[in-house]
């Protein structure tokens, strides 16, 4: 099984979300590599595929798909945060979390985002110890 970084960027209430060329939407994120750490990996996946430099990245859970255990990070970004594509990637665009479960996205892109929004309902529910 391969380990992937997995970026959950929140700006405004939304989800940002890539896409190749003729690809589906995707959480920004990749393969890690051998000499990296899941942290950093985070890091240098969301650079390379948004141009987005951020140092703030909080571990939130590890998700298993069927041949990828997602290591899922996220961060809020300030609205001044304007993610550009780079390498690959040929879209950057913004989704409410609901509007997720209705694109053309991978299996693990719509569970972990469902799962992040779950998580962080609880957490930030009223008696809540967040």
């Amino acid at each position: 099984m391969k380990d992937r970084s997995t970026v959950v960027c929140i700006q405004n209430g939304k989800v940002l979300l890539v896409a190749r060329a003729r690809s589906r939407w995707s959480l920004p994120g990749g393969t890690i590599k051998r000499s990296e750490s899941p942290l950093d990996a985070a890091r240098r996946e969301l650079i390379e595929e948004t141009n987005l430099v951020v140092t703030d990245l909080v571990y939130v859970f590890r998700f298993g798909g069927l041949n990828k255990r997602h290591h899922v990070f996220s961060v809020e970004l300030s609205p001044e945060a304007l993610p550009e594509p780079g390498n690959e990637i040929s879209q950057c665009h913004w989704f409410s979390p609901v509007k997720v479960t209705t694109l053309s996205a991978s299996i693990p892109t719509r569970a972990i985002v469902d799962l992040f929004v779950q998580i962080e309902s609880r957490r930030l529910a009223p008696g809540s110890s967040a």
